[in-house]
């Protein structure tokens, strides 16, 4: 393992510069937003708790069934590039119409115009960055892909303090018209990138992971947890604390812990193996969910991060590469599939709430409970295996 080597390796592939630029941008534009969007429907707009979820869950349905769609087609498009190029467009339409809403009606028109395209943006990205990897630095580009993965959360790090500060100076419109300028200049990014044709995948050039419905749910499930935790923590603690931008400082420090374990979660899954990683990342989870139910003083919120960005880095860095080599030779398909898997992880997450009364700490009971599902499943599936396996080494 030579971390240095293969990381300057990994800086000098052509084109890789448009490609980091790029989901920086792209990280910039969700991090200003995502701590502030359910308190800017809530507050800003006066929407109930009900009204939040119904406008989440319905676009992230239409954004399920889009990506999945474009998922089976992709493949067979020998340019993916215009898919995102298109979406973007949609996005920041949709942006500037949720900018203008002051009812139920006129934010779920906005969301859904600007969410619904959102998941071609992320998946064909890294379907198009997986090709260009693989043709040009075949060696490192399972590691290319956690780092571009990386380069994503800085930018999340850096639009996290851009959005506390545009919501302390120019309120919710502020952080609106801040994701807007991200995506705009994703957009012109990618009309400056050039896109690599697909490469003929054989067992040679990449190794495949064996198809696993129980794995798939075992990181529904953990999915399901931190969409759950994405959409109410802010609630959670703005509840308790009464400063909404204490949302951004605190998803700040864990983009930071993001960045130093998205590297080293990388190698270690290369080394032990992703399920193990996985698994060892989702006990991080369970711990952190815990304190959160016991609703402990602010400090303790920034102490865990730690342990929480571990089980991120894990979820969107080790997971991603996991679920595209089950697909290994449908690039495009597999790269869907992740972000598809994640969409209806985030559709669950929204309504479980429902069963616990207003934005109480109680609520993160149901994430433990479903990454310690996840994690069952994930012990009872390495037992059955080697014991599947134990007759043919006796």
């Amino acid at each position: 393992m030579n971390i240095i080597k293969d990381f300057k390796a990994f800086l000098k592939i052509k084109g890789a510069w448009y490609l980091l630029l790029g989901l920086f941008l792209y990280g910039i534009g969700l991090g200003i937003l995502a701590p502030m969007n359910a308190v800017y429907m809530s507050e800003g707009i006066g929407l109930t708790k009900g009204e939040i979820a119904t406008i989440f869950s319905v676009s992230v349905l239409l954004n399920m069934a889009i990506t999945i769609l474009i998922g089976f087609i992709s493949d067979k498009m020998k340019r993916k590039k215009p898919l995102p190029i298109f979406a973007l467009i949609l996005c920041m339409f949709g942006l500037i119409l949720y900018m203008q809403a002051d009812t139920f009606l006129g934010a779920l028109i906005g969301m859904v115009i600007a969410v619904a395209p959102s998941g071609l943006i992320m998946g064909q990205l890294f379907a198009m960055a997986r090709n260009h990897f693989m043709q040009l630095a075949p060696g490192i580009y399972e590691m290319a892909q956690i780092w571009l993965r990386a380069m994503m959360s800085v930018g999340f790090f850096v639009g996290l303090l851009v959005g506390a500060n545009l919501y302390l100076v120019a309120s919710f419109q502020g952080i609106l018209w801040g994701n807007f300028l991200g995506y705009f200049l994703l957009f012109v990014l990618l009309l400056l990138y050039k896109e690599y044709e697909p490469v003929e995948i054989n067992s040679s050039n990449t190794k495949g992971e064996t198809f696993s419905l129980v794995m798939l749910l075992a990181l529904l499930l953990l999915g399901c947890a931190d969409s759950l935790r994405g959409l109410y923590l802010p609630l959670v603690v703005v509840d308790l604390f009464e400063q909404p931008q204490l949302m951004s400082y605190l998803w700040s420090v864990q983009a930071i812990f993001e960045l130093l374990f998205m590297t080293f979660s990388g190698y270690w899954a290369m080394k032990f193996g992703s399920k193990r990683i996985i698994l060892l990342s989702s006990f991080c989870a369970i711990v952190t969910y815990s304190i959160y139910s016991t609703s402990p003083p602010l400090f303790v919120f920034f102490l865990v991060q730690p342990l929480y960005s571990f089980y991120v880095s894990v979820l969107f860095g080790v997971a991603m590469g996991y679920v595209q080599r089950m697909f290994h030779m449908k690039i495009g398909f597999g790269s869907s599939l992740y972000v598809f898997l994640f969409q209806m992880a985030s559709l669950i997450g929204y309504v479980l709430p429902f069963i616990i009364e207003g934005y109480k700490p109680q609520i993160f009971i149901i994430p433990t409970a479903l990454v310690g599902a996840g994690i069952l499943l994930m012990i009872g599936l390495a037992a059955y295996n080697r014991q599947k396996q134990a007759p043919l080494t006796m």
